[in-house]
């Protein structure tokens, strides 16, 4: 059994997402990589299928580095590589500012870190010996490069072997990174991997007029009219995320909060509990939540557009996953016209949308009334057995409990596929032990 075999059985995948066979089947094993793909694309796996292929467990050395822009993304990718390393007899460390300092006894094999937190410990203390590396990868590099990380990589990568293999990873390449990868790549191979259907199901794009209100205020018109499993809002700014989502507690909501202002134990916490499906709801802020995988997203609401609006398309792009359908609402004010206007030219089909009787509608138009399906048929008839008549206002009293029931039969429906889903997983995994 070889290395991307093992991975597979370890991990249950049936079968390689598009930038995970790119590596696999890549020409040359030794050669630099640049792989570009969007988030939840299965990049980390892709770059753990290359480390694991070319260490030698026998070898009591560091030999690749994996470099994360935030202490969250390092965590998130020490968490899912150390069962890998366990299955294949190699020592994994993870290396970030924030943690208890203990001294380096035993030089790891995988080294998973924040770049300042491993400069200090390779440069200036010189208490880590990344210099024996032959891989270093650099997952997230337009992150890195956006939050000034990128001239500790540089120091990091001019005390290592010239020959060193580098392989970067990131959703964007933007051209203020192509000065560092001219003089760090030699010849790289590179690997763009578009949107593929057979990863990501529709997403519709729901434009919302805010109608002289705050974005904020709207945000609370458009809320009672979803049912969602998870949504994602996203704010522009670290102030605006942490408005809404004091507001959304005073509201009554119980939320997940996730921006740069937070420090980085709430932050850490934060991580845990939208990762363990412990909130409905998340509000965050486009690089804070950058990498971190999500399942069960359903919404996602932004609240106006990005500055940069390639960030529009990753907030889209966290919906509408595992093959089922997401929806991406876009509160909108007249000054966010040309951002819509450049997204449209991108070839996102918006549709406009209003609340009506807290309902999504299509704006100034009537809803049409076509056919009820089975659930809702199903749910009329229960509620309308329970509900009298003679009571005053049963009508609106009968349509809220048929709303408040569909949304929690929903809600179940998709918390049992993810449930099945993984319990596929775990009896795969049971028989392959066997």
């Amino acid at each position: 059994m070889n290395t991307v075999e093992k991975i597979m059985k370890l991990e249950g995948f049936k079968v390689l997402t598009p930038i995970q066979k790119e590596i696999v089947n890549r020409p040359m094993k030794y050669r630099d990589v640049i792989g570009i793909s969007s988030t939840g694309s299965g990049k980390s796996h892709a770059f753990f299928m290359a480390v694991f292929d070319q260490l030698d467990p026998s070898v009591d050395r560091v030999q690749a580095v994996i470099s994360a822009p935030t202490r969250e993304l390092a965590y998130q990718l020490y968490s899912r590589c150390k069962p890998l390393a366990d299955a294949f007899g190699v020592h994994v460390r993870l290396i970030t500012g924030g943690m208890e300092k203990k001294s380096i006894i035993k030089q790891p094999q995988i080294v998973i870190g924040t770049p300042g937190r491993m400069k200090d410990l390779f440069i200036n203390n010189n208490e880590l010996r990344l210099d024996t590396a032959s891989m270093m990868i650099i997952d997230e590099a337009d992150m890195t490069l956006e939050f000034g990380f990128l001239e500790d990589i540089d120091q990091i990568l001019s005390k290592m072997d010239k020959d060193i293999q580098i392989m970067v990873f990131s959703a964007t390449i933007p051209m203020e990174l192509q000065p560092f990868l001219k003089k760090y790549l030699t010849d790289p191979y590179l690997i763009q991997i578009e949107e593929n259907q057979q990863f990501q199901s529709d997403v519709h794009h729901y434009l919302i007029s805010c109608k002289h209100k705050s974005y904020i205020d709207r945000l609370f018109d458009v809320l009672p009219a979803i049912q969602p499993y998870v949504c994602l809002i996203f704010a522009n700014t670290n102030e605006q995320a942490a408005q809404t989502a004091n507001a959304m507690r005073e509201h009554g909501y119980d939320i997940a909060e996730l921006h740069g202002s937070m420090e980085s134990r709430e932050r850490k916490k934060a991580v845990k509990m939208i990762t363990a499906h412990e909130k409905t709801y998340i509000v965050a802020s486009d690089i804070a939540s950058r990498g971190i995988d999500i399942d069960g997203i359903t919404h996602v609401i932004s609240m106006g557009f990005p500055k940069d609006l390639k960030y529009y398309i990753h907030r889209a792009g966290r919906t509408g996953r595992a093959q089922r359908d997401g929806t991406c609402i876009a509160l909108y004010m007249q000054s966010d016209g040309n951002a819509i206007r450049s997204l449209e030219k991108q070839g996102i089909a918006f549709v406009e949308k209003d609340i009506k009787q807290k309902e999504i509608v299509d704006i100034r138009k009537k809803e049409k009334k076509g056919k009820k399906d089975e659930l809702t048929r199903e749910i009329e008839k229960i509620v309308k057995k329970k509900t009298k008549k003679v009571k005053p206002n049963y009508k609106k009293k009968q349509k809220e409990q048929i709303e408040k029931l569909k949304r929690k039969r929903k809600r179940e429906m998709i918390r049992k596929d993810i449930q099945r889903q993984k319990k596929e997983r775990a009896i795969q995994k049971q028989r392959e032990k066997q």
